[in-house]
């Protein structure tokens, strides 16, 4: 009786390194989108002369510049593997994620001045009613885009998306902060009520572009996989360790869309070659049963040579 667990059905070379999703469809809608909350919100300033709406609309010309600095990512980083890219090109996701979070910088420097400059010298509304009518569809479009990227972003993993999602709701949140400050203009008649919640505006934007770069930093240092998904692999590499079989350097790294795991295997320096790499090929197999999209990498060692245990990972 063979004294290894039954092997699974092992996955086709396809499904052992699937291709990646072509995601350039979600940036075209995040264009599109860009595009038209500019002329709504462009439209709802020029009706209004509201500070506010101004800095609601520059902030939709970001995301329009975002968007396509998102679908260039996304087109360099569906690219498979080459001679001069081994692991292929899903950083380029990061920076995206970078160059929107700088971008958000810019527009919110150009918020918090001209707000400071409304505040000094105040300005009266008008066609307040239409204004935030406009707006209002501005925002219904850009938070209907935003629930469809960041669903895409978590279900394909992709930090582009979920940037560009996040920005986009932020907006939704901006528009509503903006709209509520019109309607206290209106209602009470101070008008530096706008110019304040636009410097407001200005300082949110602020933290979500900080936000960006840092995630997209943490993306290029090679940051290890979320720890319930380490806890997860661990737990199924584990159910092949025996008195015979350990491991250690066990290793997690995302890059992109894409997921890495390498680990040192350790079995009896009298195994054939064929049976430790049985063994590798069981464990691969079982891990790829639950992440079909990971990159395993496995270092066979005979567990009673010293120098096996000179790298025993963090």
């Amino acid at each position: 009786m063979s004294d290894r667990l039954p092997r699974p059905e092992k996955p086709t070379e396809s499904t052992r390194h699937p291709q990646s999703e072509d995601l350039t469809r979600f940036a075209w809608l995040s264009i599109g989108a860009a595009i038209a909350t500019i002329l709504l919100k462009g439209t709802a300033w020029w009706v209004t002369g509201s500070v506010g709406l101004l800095s609601d609309a520059a902030e939709s010309l970001v995301n329009l510049v975002a968007a396509i600095v998102a679908l260039v990512a996304l087109r360099v980083a569906i690219k498979p593997p080459d001679r001069n890219h081994n692991y292929g090109h899903s950083k380029a996701e990061y920076f995206a994620a970078a160059v929107e979070g700088l971008m958000i910088f810019v527009a919110a420097a150009v918020i918090l001045v001209a707000s400071v400059q409304r505040f000094l010298d105040p300005q009266p509304l008008e066609n307040v009613g239409l204004g935030l009518v406009v707006s209002v569809v501005a925002s219904v479009l850009n938070g209907s885009v935003a629930w469809v990227l960041l669903r895409a972003g978590k279900k394909h993993r992709s930090i582009t998306l979920t940037a560009d999602g996040k920005h986009l709701l932020t907006d939704v949140w901006t528009s509503v902060g903006v709209i509520i400050g019109v309607l206290l203009v209106s209602l009470t008649g101070w008008e530096r009520l706008d110019p304040i919640v636009g410097f407001l505006v200005g300082l949110n934007i602020l933290y979500t572009g900080w936000g960006l770069i840092r995630a997209s930093t943490a993306g290029l240092m090679d940051v290890s996989l979320p720890a319930e998904d380490n806890v997860r692999i661990r737990a199924i590499i584990e159910r092949f360790t025996s008195d015979d079989i350990t491991f250690h350097a066990f290793r997690t790294r995302e890059s992109g869309h894409r997921r890495f795991m390498e680990m040192h295997l350790l079995v009896p320096g009298d195994w054939t070659v064929k049976r430790g790499h049985d063994l590798a090929e069981d464990i691969t197999d079982a891990l790829l049963t639950e992440y079909p999209d990971l990159r395993v990498s496995m270092h066979i060692e005979p567990k009673e040579d010293p120098r096996s245990y000179e790298d025993t990972g963090i």
